[in-house]
């Protein structure tokens, strides 16, 4: 072991260290911004950065693959699929008060408790494991691909499933919402005074 390498810790970061830890920051600020706004649209439009952020810090560890897979999927696939939601539901664009709950502290109570879990089961499975940022690759991408697609395949299909589902069920509530307002417009001309079934008083006609 170098005498530099000896002497590296907290309190001497290297430059990847320091971009780790602002892009961190930067992508937790969005996060925070995504599920505290009240406009559908700019929820969506912070989630990319949010997931942006995330394709960064795994650049930044060296993980090629698994960011390129993090821009494919998650930004140019799932924050589309979201986009195209709030279109067919014809969501609001500006605020949208009626999308809060009101359950704003069990909502904080459980992330919180989701957080700490995950922070734990990541440090307990990854505490003697350390990267040499300034080394040759941990991983390449013949060995990630054959791990996702024979390891985690099931699961992987089973996000495309429940995507497509989520891409239908915005289509069917489209369709119902379209069917309620034409139910609704009718209703409202039948009872209009002076349009009591008289076809000739909808066209003006006495």
């Amino acid at each position: 072991m170098s005498i530099a390498a000896a002497s590296h810790g907290f309190l001497s970061p290297t430059g990847v260290e320091i971009a780790f830890l602002l892009v961190g920051l930067l992508t937790f600020g969005a996060a925070l911004v995504t599920v505290t706004t009240r406009q559908l649209v700019h929820a969506a439009l912070w989630l990319v950065v949010t997931l942006g952020g995330l394709a960064v810090e795994y650049l930044l560890l060296t993980a090629e693959f698994i960011a390129w897979v993090q821009v494919l999927i998650y930004v140019g696939s799932v924050v589309v699929l979201l986009l195209f939601g709030l279109m067919l539901t014809k969501a609001p664009i500006g605020r949208s008060p009626d999308a809060d709950s009101g359950n704003r502290w069990a909502a904080l109570t459980v992330a919180v408790a989701a957080a700490a879990a995950l922070v734990w089961v990541v440090v307990d499975a990854f505490r003697t494991t350390w990267i040499d940022l300034d080394g040759a690759a941990s991983g390449s991408t013949k060995v990630t691909g054959e791990s996702l697609f024979q390891n985690w395949v099931l699961p992987f299909e089973a996000l495309s499933v429940l995507l497509l589902a989520a891409l239908v069920g915005a289509i069917v509530l489209s369709r119902k919402a379209k069917a309620a307002d034409a139910a609704a417009d009718r209703a409202a001309g039948a009872s209009a005074p002076g349009t009591d079934g008289d076809p000739g008083a909808k066209e003006g006609v006495s």
